[in-house]
């Protein structure tokens, strides 16, 4: 019914960056908030950044200053820069969002496969 597509994620040096993008599709009638969270091995899933559906954002503290987070609404796409990358960024990191279906009310939560960003010393 709706799916999430991430995209740009791979293997970098430290130090370099990288840009991931998830565009969503499907039966939406709107979208609320679009955001990233990652999961290294061993690890919770964390929450990266978050942006609402008004433009308020949130970032982790181990994020801050390194990643931007940023949205098309025209295109049902969110976008992770990042930057400065370190070998601790290093994980599967998960697209996420919060979508107001056609044929139904109330916000349903979608998930992306996941993408694995690899960052080397």
């Amino acid at each position: 019914q709706v799916q999430l597509v991430e995209s740009g994620g791979g293997l970098v040096q430290a130090g370099g960056s990288l840009r991931l993008s998830c565009a969503a599709s499907g039966s939406i009638f709107s979208i609320n908030h679009m955001g990233w969270y990652r999961q290294a091995p061993g690890k919770q899933r964390e929450l990266v950044t978050r942006i609402g559906s008004g433009g308020s954002i949130n970032y982790a503290d181990s994020v801050k200053g390194q990643f931007t987070i940023s949205r098309d609404n025209a295109k049902n796409t969110v976008y992770l820069q990042m930057s400065s990358l370190k070998p601790e960024d290093t994980a599967v990191y998960y697209c996420n969002a919060g979508v107001v279906l056609i044929a139904r009310t109330g916000l349903y939560n979608f998930w992306g496969q996941g993408t694995q960003v690899t960052v080397s010393s």
